[in-house]
């Protein structure tokens, strides 16, 4: 990635500002147990360092600083409801029983831990993927009798990217390829890499699981479906189906201008309560997550990068690891602005890429939220080994497939790429 010209001092080259955030995500890897902290300091720091010394994109000192949270609002604000809205579905969706119902249905060996990540990979696909993590964790917890391995909550964010790398209503990265022009066709290719990587993954994050603590064999006695939770939690969802598909094909301005899919949550949430109260008691803690979370975004969208290496399939593959540790939107974002990209495989690269650790995508850090464990970089790096596997797993089996074919956002062929970027048949 390129930084901007004469964006302030620099080490060997580096912008400082560029180490200052590369020492915050040390630091939460590092000080996994006060992750919040650790982000909110790393967030006041570059703020104030921007202030006196580089600037903003927007323009210098406060002012600068208020346009560009001004250009950034709606993408936070977004974030900011639906992690904590989805947070709330989850607990409707857990006191509707209907997840201890799963053993009738599931296979009672490592099977069926296999079968649920393929569930939650599906539901991605028409989902937003921070719902199908938190309702496949919600899934797990009932499930497993609420012990769940490190491992297998690495696997069941990694179900929800890939499931929602492929459809332009899965992912944030991939409704913002749709809103910007590229065809949902450009990325349903992803799909290719995506199966292949729930494959790997899944096979080996559902032993993991299986020799942790087996799946129930059977329904407990006396246990009774709220029907009415569950029509809460549909409505949710098609909320935020609904506002999202509709925004796209009609009002895509509202899109840069609103937060209206998470307005859309919240109003299904708050139409539905009389019938059934929300659990409020998982606000506070969720909404700690969250504040870490929006403070990385907060960062990474500061930094001096203007834009990408030129698009190769060796460029689009060492994006999948920089997402997950930089936020996917603004690299989507750059990736958009600079084109000439093979949108399928950048669906897979940047979608699932973020899984590789916990606080790579916000899945990561929603079902964090739910699951402290998983705020270790080290454990989910030692246990979630699987996932970085299958990422290139996946990759390389795309390119045998599929190929690179860059295209334009409108799909039209920019020839053949250069000799060097070609991969080997």
């Amino acid at each position: 990635m390129t930084p901007v010209a004469g964006d302030g001092p620099s080490i060997l080259g580096i912008p400082v500002v560029l180490v200052l955030f590369a020492l915050t995500l040390l630091g939460v890897a590092t000080f996994h147990r006060h992750t919040l902290r650790v982000g909110l300091a790393g967030l006041f720091i570059i703020v104030v360092y921007k202030l006196v010394f580089t600037g903003f994109k927007t323009g210098a000192g406060f002012a600068g600083l208020g346009a560009h949270l001004a250009h950034e609002w709606v993408t936070l604000a977004n974030l900011f409801l639906l992690l904590l809205g989805f947070a709330l579905l989850s607990r409707h969706f857990e006191e509707s029983h209907v997840p201890l119902e799963l053993p009738r249905i599931l296979p009672d060996d490592w099977k069926g831990a296999f079968v649920l990540l393929a569930v939650v990979f599906v539901l991605s696909s028409f989902l937003d993927n921070i719902a199908a993590a938190i309702i496949g964790g919600t899934m797990a917890r009932a499930v497993f009798q609420g012990k769940v391995h490190i491992g297998y909550l690495a696997a069941i964010v990694a179900a929800s990217n890939a499931g929602g790398s492929g459809s332009v209503v899965g992912d944030t990265t991939t409704t913002m390829m749709w809103i910007d022009g590229v065809s949902p066709l450009a990325v349903l290719d992803a799909y290719v890499a995506a199966v292949v990587a729930l494959a790997i993954f899944g096979w080996f994050a559902a032993r993991q699981q299986h020799a942790y603590s087996p799946i129930l064999k059977d329904t407990p006695a006396g246990t009774k479906v709220d029907w009415a939770r569950v029509g809460i939690v549909a409505f949710i969802l098609a909320a935020a189906i609904v506002s999202n598909v509709m925004a796209n094909l009609h009002f895509k301005w509202a899109l840069d201008t609103f937060p209206v899919i998470g307005v859309a949550v919240w109003v299904a949430i708050l139409v539905a309560a009389p019938l059934r109260r929300p659990d409020w008691s998982v606000m506070p803690e969720t909404i700690k997550g969250t504040v870490f979370l929006l403070s990385l975004v907060t960062i990474a969208s500061m930094m001096p990068v203007e834009k990408l290496p030129s698009p190769t399939w060796q460029t689009t593959f060492g994006l999948g690891f920089v997402s997950a540790v930089f936020d996917n939107i603004p690299l989507t974002a750059l990736a958009l602005k600079q084109g000439g990209y093979d949108w399928g495989m950048l669906a897979y690269a940047v979608g699932f890429g973020g899984s590789m650790i916990w606080f790579g995508s916000s899945a990561g850090v929603a079902l964090s939220n739910s699951f402290p464990e998983a705020r270790s970089v080290g454990l989910w790096l030692r246990h979630g080994w699987h996932v970085a596997l299958a990422y290139v797993i996946g990759f390389v089996v795309f390119l045998v497939v599929v190929g690179w074919h860059p295209t334009d956002k409108r799909g039209g062929s920019l020839g053949a790429p250069p000799p060097a970027s070609q991969p080997q048949r």
